[in-house]
């Protein structure tokens, strides 16, 4: 057995998957023994902490974002390791709920952004986001998920917004950059791990 496909194998079980588990990605970089499975590895671990959000903290951003990007494989580990870290029934809805909230927005006001036209921004929205007004979560943690899933799906409008609320709120820059840093490394975790 190759170092590499260790390597694999020990991600493979980080996510509760079985070691003979593969997909057309992992077959890729297990074939052409890549360097990346190294990197894969240490990245996705390091997504499990940080010295700004706590444990749960984290795996509700990551959960989120593995929500907001349809991966099966990430939302069930992700649900059970926020779980783990102490993370009830109602945030990990509203982790799922902020996904889908969030991809919604971001396809609106990116529109609305991309045309610039103030007809656009004079017409009402119609748009139900009742999850924000009051999060379980507590707002600036809300925002925090927010900023996340709108790094993910590219809605410069919605990143500047939530960042702005989340330093109203008094929160730290170090914070924004931790959780849209586990936003990247869910993504492309998610790339080979589905």
């Amino acid at each position: 057995m190759s170092a590499n496909t260790e390597v694999i194998q020990e991600v493979l079980a980080i996510v509760g998957l079985d070691a003979d588990y593969r997909n057309a990605s992992l077959n890729l970089l297990e074939k052409g023994n890549s360097r990346y499975v190294r990197d894969l590895k240490l990245n996705f671990t390091s997504t499990l902490t940080s010295s700004y959000l706590s444990e749960k903290e984290c795996a509700l951003v990551a959960l989120s974002i593995a929500v907001n990007n349809n991966n099966a494989v990430l939302t069930n580990f992700l649900e059970k390791h926020a779980l783990e870290k102490g993370a009830t029934a109602e945030e990990i809805a509203e982790a799922a709920g902020c996904a889908s909230l969030l991809a919604l927005n971001n396809v609106f006001y990116r529109f609305r952004h991309f045309t610039g036209k103030e007809k656009y921004t004079q017409i009402p929205a119609r748009i139900r986001m009742q999850l924000m007004s009051s999060p379980v979560t507590g707002k600036e943690f809300f925002e925090l998920m927010s900023i996340a899933v709108s790094a993910v799906n590219g809605c410069e409008m919605c990143v500047n917004a939530h960042e702005k609320s989340i330093l109203a709120l008094g929160s730290s820059e170090e914070r924004v950059f931790d959780a849209v840093r586990i936003a990247s490394i869910i993504t492309a975790t998610g790339k080979v791990i589905y």
